[in-house]
């Protein structure tokens, strides 16, 4: 019998830690034991562990445990009923079977069959190798402002990751998805001594996003010799995550190094304007059209964000801009274009061009770690 004796736990807690893990259980999997939660005894805490073998989370949570013990059980089935039980003590105990435990609490009973502790994945140790602490709120806006652009298809994984560079003290943190590109610079917590370079799935970063809500001490960063993995340590929890492998494009050759036309615009009218012309768009094939026009004698300098959806209509917003170069046209696809804006926090925003086949760059004035660059839409002028 695998607990042979008595523990207990608040029912906040319990649910709090199956919420903290539940994002990292395997969905459809040929290995059915990764739908289970690893639970066991570790000193005087309870131990949750989840896996779907390509990234595990770990958390533990206070308990009382008069013995030690371990057991996987069903993940959702564990969820649903503790999250379903009063905020008071749980109970948890041996059952006569061999993996089977009870569950009370209050005037509530259960039972509930697992698998044994023995058969659960074993998570990668990642505890040698190159470490970095990063302050939680600049990992956080650098996920934010970088992950959404890293490719959603495995039809080339390594652009489903994030190329992250460490020099010195600071570090870079890079997606691209093959139409656009993304690039956030930050500050380490102290300087490292050698240089690294590695790719992080998109995915565990935005998991340890979610994590480190409220997190005041740095995030360590610590990465096995051989690169095949990182572990992502926070208060009470960890996340491991298998690393990509492959070369990563060359993304600074991507960016352009100078422009012909620079609109300086205010954020927020220039995400409204394409809000508003995204609703055209989707039925146009996702254009969005953009004029740069420059200052004259009458009229200040503006930008047009237009739209239009055959035998539907057509919209156009037009907003003020400071000018800098002739006057420009390029076209985007409205979901990249929104993406980048809605992310951004800065009061004013600067849209680079050269010509409507070339790239697009835009820049938060007043943020110089950011840069984003998206692929233009080739259309009828």
């Amino acid at each position: 019998m695998l607990f042979r004796s008595r523990l207990s736990c608040l029912q906040e807690n319990l649910s709090r830690g199956l919420a903290v893990v539940g994002r990292a259980v395997a969905t459809r999997t040929t290995l059915p034991i990764t739908q289970n939660v690893l639970v066991s005894t570790d000193q005087s805490r309870l131990k949750l562990v989840a896996t779907n073998t390509e990234i595990s989370i770990t958390t533990w949570i206070g308990a009382q445990i008069e013995n030690e013990g371990s057991i996987t059980l069903p993940a959702r089935l564990l969820t649903e009923l503790v999250n379903s039980l009063p905020a008071e003590r749980i109970d948890i105990a041996e059952t006569a079977q061999e993996t089977g435990i009870s569950i009370s609490c209050a005037r509530f009973n259960a039972s509930m069959n697992g698998i044994d502790a023995d058969e659960f994945p074993p998570i990668p140790t990642v505890e040698s190798g190159m470490g970095v602490k990063i302050d939680p709120k600049v990992l956080s806006d650098a996920i934010n402002h970088v992950a959404f652009a890293a490719a959603t298809e495995d039809s080339r994984p390594v652009l489903t990751g994030i190329k992250v560079e460490i020099s010195g003290d600071g570090f870079t943190f890079a997606a691209a998805d093959g139409f656009r590109l993304a690039v956030y610079e930050g500050k380490l917590v102290e300087a490292l001594s050698e240089d690294a370079s590695f790719i992080v799935p998109a995915r565990a970063l935005q998991e340890v996003n979610r994590l480190i809500a409220g997190q005041q001490e740095p995030v360590e960063l610590t990465v096995t010799p051989t690169q095949s993995a990182a572990l992502f340590k926070l208060d009470n929890i960890e996340v491991v995550t298998q690393l990509l492998q492959g070369a990563f494009p060359n993304y600074s050759q991507l960016i352009p190094g100078s422009y012909d036309t620079r609109a300086l615009v205010d954020l927020e009218e220039f995400a409204r304007a394409t809000k508003s012309a995204s609703i055209f768009a989707r039925d146009g094939s996702g254009i969005i059209r953009i004029i740069v026009s420059g200052a004259g004698e009458d009229n200040p300098g503006s930008i047009s964000v237009a739209s239009k959806a055959e035998e539907l209509g057509e919209n156009e917003g037009r907003i003020d801009a400071k000018v800098d170069g002739e006057e420009a046209k390029i076209a985007f696809n409205s979901k990249y274009l929104s993406d980048v804006l809605e992310i951004l926090e800065e009061t004013e925003v600067a849209l680079e061009t050269t010509t409507p086949s070339s790239p697009g760059v835009i820049r938060p004035i007043g943020n110089d770690s950011y840069v984003h660059v998206v692929m233009p839409m080739f259309v009828q002028w």
